[in-house]
């Protein structure tokens, strides 16, 4: 950082204006690079930039309200400037939270470079000219692999990473679980992939650190994949090493499958059971059968209720083949270390002996219908198809959609106003799947896993 100054905003927030310089990604760009890089970052993304940027700046926030950061620091912004030897960046009126006696923090630093490099690439390597190709399921996937090489991510080392789904907005013994778990998958070893918020997104994290500096490993990977629209609600937590922000929840959800070697679900609400039935609406096609792909849900004894609700909405909705993709182990850490580091040896033997890499699960059959977005408007959520009959993979595809449209009414800002302008969406579907879909998500309220504080205002309607 080469200068910052003091200043008082109009909420009599401090705040610090600040110039800096990136390292890693964005330090050797050639000129013509860094004239798109800044077009990109002044163009029509500017709002996005300086969104996921305050986000950043305000990492540790215990608020899920995605317009909260905003109110608080009106007059923040963003300027990416070029220069001879790279990119400048300019924060005015930025949080002095991200700051230390006049100096950036480095981890925010890195965090916010990576918000720069991952939009800009975004709207550079993904513009109008390649509109064709991501039409298709090949060139979306090409797309997902293109951004994590770009953020360094993918490294062809043996298989160790774990991904780890789980609520936000979850209670003290579950996120003391998370840590427990995260420990002892970093004795063993095992680096963590999480969505790279707070509760059971930081724990892993937080638990394995210890494990490692125990171990002495010092190439440690904290990976956080998030997207635009939740990194505004979920900012990234402090122990988060590599951010990546996908352009879309279908991108970051591919790429978690796509970089992780094995998954494990701790407690959550609506998010996570959208990213447990994108799994399984994977692993339940026919051209996935045969592959390894460890997935085990756990919680301590207080959460077996929270999984058995879950498990038996699987197997109502999707059948015993679906149930069979996964393990619950409750209150034992060690055994789903154990369990995990197992399976991500039969995934070694598996890419080695089928001739794949360590580092990107190209064998993984993803199809197109669940690489397009979703955007979750009243006439999509009242399209979904939730009834018997269909093909499971198929009918947990739309069942994803649903609770994607309810995390968009939640937390992102979007869905957010379509809900204030509309009214709550409505879900409609066979008598018996949408009673046990109204009980699950009575359930998430009733356990406050919706929202971390305030009182939380259904945005949905369960119609039979």
């Amino acid at each position: 950082m080469e200068q910052a100054r003091s200043e008082a905003a109009a909420t009599s927030l401090p705040v610090v204006s600040a110039r800096i310089y990136p390292r890693g990604s964005l330090d050797i760009l050639s000129r013509d690079e860094v004239a798109r890089l800044k077009d990109a970052s002044s163009g029509g993304m500017h709002e996005l930039l300086r969104r996921c940027a305050l986000a950043v700046l305000t990492s540790g926030s215990a608020s899920d309200d995605p317009r909260a950061a905003q109110e608080l620091y009106p007059s923040f912004d963003i300027q990416v400037l070029q220069q001879d030897r790279g990119v400048r960046i300019e924060l005015i009126n930025a949080p002095a939270m991200a700051f230390v006696d006049g100096h950036i923090i480095r981890g925010v630093a890195e965090l916010l470079f990576a918000v720069v490099r991952d939009l800009a690439w975004t709207a550079i390597e993904l513009g109008p000219e390649m509109e064709a190709e991501l039409q298709t399921s090949a060139g979306l996937t090409n797309a997902v692999f293109g951004l994590l090489r770009n953020a360094r991510i993918l490294q062809p080392a043996d298989p160790n990473l774990v991904v780890c789904w789980g609520g936000h907005s979850i209670g003290r013994e579950e996120y003391q679980y998370t840590k427990n778990v995260g420990y002892e998958l970093g004795l063993r070893g095992l680096d963590i992939c999480t969505g790279c918020g707070p509760g059971a997104m930081k724990g892993p994290m937080k638990g394995a650190t210890i494990a490692h500096a125990k171990q002495r490993r010092r190439r440690t990977r904290y990976i956080g994949i998030t997207e635009p629209g939740i990194i505004a609600a979920e900012s990234p937590n402090p122990i988060v090493n590599h951010l990546v922000i996908m352009p879309d929840i279908e991108k970051r959800l591919e790429a978690f499958v796509r970089l992780g070697h094995g998954i494990i679900v701790f407690p959550g609400g609506v998010g996570t059971a959208e990213e447990i039935l994108y799994l399984l609406g994977i692993l339940l096609r026919e051209e996935n059968a045969g592959l390894p792909f460890p997935f085990i849900l756990t919680g301590p004894t207080a959460a077996a209720p929270y999984f058995e609700q879950i498990d038996q909405f699987i197997r109502l909705t999707l059948g015993e083949a679906a149930a069979r993709r996964y393990e619950i182990i409750v209150a034992d850490p060690e055994k789903v270390a154990r369990r995990m580091g197992e399976g991500i040896r039969d995934v070694r033997e598996y890419r080695i002996a089928h001739k794949d890499s360590f580092y990107f699960n190209w064998g993984l059959d993803v199809p197109l219908d669940c690489q397009q977005p979703f955007v979750p408007t009243h006439e999509a959520m009242a399209g979904l198809d939730l009834r018997h009959g269909r093909r499971p993979q198929d009918l947990a595809a739309d069942l994803r959609r649903a609770f994607s449209g309810i995390v968009a009414g939640n937390v992102k800002e979007d869905g957010m106003r379509r809900v204030e302008q509309y009214g709550p969406f409505q879900i409609r579907g066979d008598q018996d799947i949408m009673q046990a879909l109204d009980a699950l998500l009575r359930a998430f309220v009733q356990q406050r896993r919706m929202k971390i504080s305030g009182e939380y205002r259904p945005c949905y309607q369960v119609i039979a």
